[in-house]
């Protein structure tokens, strides 16, 4: 017997080069290209929602000067020892603290119109953009119209005018709540705006703009016979 003729170091036991499964190569990559980033749509959502956060904000300074003009005043007399209210039974203040309310409910429903006008798809940083500009808005002003109204230091206005001199109390907003009245308008009117005029979601399994198709009409074995037969035996 003769041994097999084998070139030494090519034993079949011994994988030659370039043979056995291919092992998965790993390749380095840096941490910043594995790390997920923002998308491009993503990006101008925040730039949209930072745009809008700003506008709204701004719409404040409309706000306190239609509450500085509109707003009723309290009118104050001093007889020289204390100050009081010339009418006992007024109502001012409380109208002071509506006209903010009503006036806030307007801003929110047309901002919140504007917002949906010119960006009916919404998104979240718009939603959030709006809402917290709302805020601030009420916010500012609030603070304008009380920085622009009657000086607060009341002892010190009814010695500038004198005794027995009417004069106009420092306005004030008694509840406090009234200062959600524009984010909250605003977050109701866009929510019903969006959900009934808002663009609406493809249904599942089909693609956008096209429409489901009555599938083929199938018959099952013998129905058709069965009929023909019996329409034969009727004639």
């Amino acid at each position: 017997m003769t041994a097999p003729l084998t070139p030494h170091g090519n034993s079949p036991s011994e994988p030659g080069p370039g043979s056995g499964p291919d092992l998965p190569q790993h390749v380095g990559h840096k941490a910043g290209d594995t790390a997920p980033g923002l998308s491009e749509e993503t990006r101008t959502e925040l730039r949209q929602g930072a745009l809008i956060m700003a506008l709204v904000t701004l719409c404040g300074v409309l706000l306190g000067l239609l509450w500085l003009w509109l707003a009723p005043r309290v009118p104050l007399i001093s007889d020289g020892k204390a100050v009081y209210l010339k009418n006992t039974e007024g109502e001012q203040a409380v109208g002071a603290d509506g006209w903010f309310g009503l006036l806030g409910l307007a801003f929110g429903a047309v901002s919140a119109a504007v917002v949906f006008l010119f960006h009916r798809r919404g998104g979240i940083a718009i939603v959030v953009g709006l809402a917290a500009g709302s805020l601030l808005a009420s916010l500012i002003g609030w603070r304008l119209g009380l920085w622009l109204g009657p000086t607060a230091d009341v002892a010190g206005h009814a010695r500038a005018v004198g005794q027995g001199v009417v004069f106009d109390a420092p306005l004030k907003l008694a509840a406090k709540g009234m200062l959600l009245a524009w984010p909250l308008a605003a977050m109701a009117v866009h929510l019903g705006l969006t959900g009934l005029f808002g663009p609406r979601d493809p249904e599942p399994g089909l693609e956008p703009g096209l429409e489901a198709e009555p599938g083929p009409v199938t018959h099952r074995p013998g129905t058709a016979g069965t009929a023909n037969g019996q329409d034969q035996g009727l004639s």
